[in-house]
């Protein structure tokens, strides 16, 4: 069964970062202005955030199960409408409504997820799902461009459709439900209220914002930046490439013993470090070598980060409101994506330094996790 979970995941993301490559040349192609575009571009993480919140409560309200069929069925559906989009207006709207569904989709999938995993090994299991979130990274634009470059664009709305139909073939089939409906009854709007309040849960929720800020600069800006190196826009994808793959091994060698071992505050709070580092010698890196360097300790940062904040909000919910913390988490990722790209541009207008304003980000996410931690002990002492 949890293996079943990691196939739904890695097939979730899938869906959001094959799209990476093609969403603005598509809607360039169909008429849209620049503006237009970049608001195709951020409607899906706006809506996402949305869906998030909504689906967080009714993970709860109606069970993991339900609503994580609901949801891959409903972006299996929505998918097969890009290719009938005749304008950059009606491409915004099917993106809107994706946005949305696929809000829903991606915390029950945690929820699940924390509910099928022990205390003593919940570090690991959640470092399985960010290997997951790294194949469909790496895996996703490659094949996302490939499509693209070869003009059948419709094709990679299709294939991730496609691939939805098995899957939710085989969870209807294989996944039981984890929150069963005689535990549903003290489920409650009202659970928003003290998670919205809760130290560890804004810790993890403030780390995953500042983790797709990075991610947000980095599709921005690095772009520009091997630019300026005078090297091939080729060179963008196999440095995205090489972050992903020295997470991977992270997540899938012995070296995630760490994620059981070690406080996931401890982790998170090295990990942004690292990543702010990385991003502000990135400002100054003058060949690609130095690039590769640069993302490969980039790929430490984000293996000691994205498993531990997932791990928080797990352990800091129950089942009762596992969603709703799971929604309010990945809300703050999906404001994260679209303020990272926005201030990495204002940064370039302002410094002339494209991954300043992330670095200073996340080095002051990191002080505040740090602080309120080390507070939080001695109070308790």
């Amino acid at each position: 069964m949890t293996r079943m979970l990691y196939l739904i995941i890695t097939i979730s993301f899938l869906d959001t970062f094959i799209q990476l490559p093609i969403i603005t040349p598509y809607a360039k192609e169909l008429g849209a202005s620049n503006v237009l575009a970049g608001g195709i571009v951020a409607i899906y993480s706006l809506t996402n955030m949305i869906g998030n919140i909504i689906g967080g409560h009714w993970i709860d309200r109606f069970g993991r199960k339900r609503m994580l069929i609901l949801g891959m069925s409903a972006v299996a559906v929505i998918l097969l409408f890009y290719p009938l989009a005749a304008t950059g207006g009606q491409l915004f709207v099917v993106r809107l409504v994706h946005g949305l569904a696929g809000g829903v989709l991606i915390p029950a999938a945690f929820a699940y997820v924390g509910d099928q995993t022990s205390e003593q090994n919940r570090g690991k299991a959640m470092a399985l799902t960010g290997a997951c979130i790294g194949i469909a990274a790496i895996f996703g634009p490659a094949i996302g461009g490939i499509l693209a470059a070869r003009s059948k664009i419709e094709y990679v709305f299709y294939l991730v459709a496609i691939l939805f139909v098995p899957t939710i073939l085989l969870a209807l089939k294989m996944i039981k439900e984890s929150f069963k409906a005689t535990e549903r009854n003290p489920v409650s709007l009202q659970h928003f209220i003290p998670l919205l309040k809760n130290k560890l849960l804004l810790q993890a929720s403030l780390a995953a914002f500042a983790l797709m800020v990075s991610n947000g600069t980095l599709s921005f800006a690095l772009p520009i930046k091997v630019e300026d190196m005078g090297a091939s826009s080729s060179t963008t994808g196999t440095l995205l490439s090489t972050f992903g793959i020295v997470a991977l091994i992270v997540f899938l060698t012995p070296i995630n013993k760490i994620y059981d071992r070690i406080a996931p505050v401890k982790l998170v709070v090295v990990g942004l470090t690292i990543i702010a580092s990385v991003h502000i010698l990135l400002n100054f890196a003058v060949t690609p070598a130095i690039s590769y360097g640069l993302m490969t300790i980039y790929g430490f940062g984000f293996a000691f980060v994205f498993p531990s904040m997932n791990r928080m909000v797990s352990e800091v919910s129950s089942k009762v409101d596992r969603g709703k913390a799971y929604g309010i988490f990945y809300a703050l990722f999906s404001l994260g994506a679209v303020v990272g790209s926005f201030l990495s541009g204002l940064a370039i207008e302002i410094t002339g330094l494209p991954f300043s304003s992330s670095a200073t980000i996340m080095l002051l996410i990191g002080l505040y996790i740090l602080f309120t931690s080390k507070r939080k002990k001695t109070i308790a002492s």
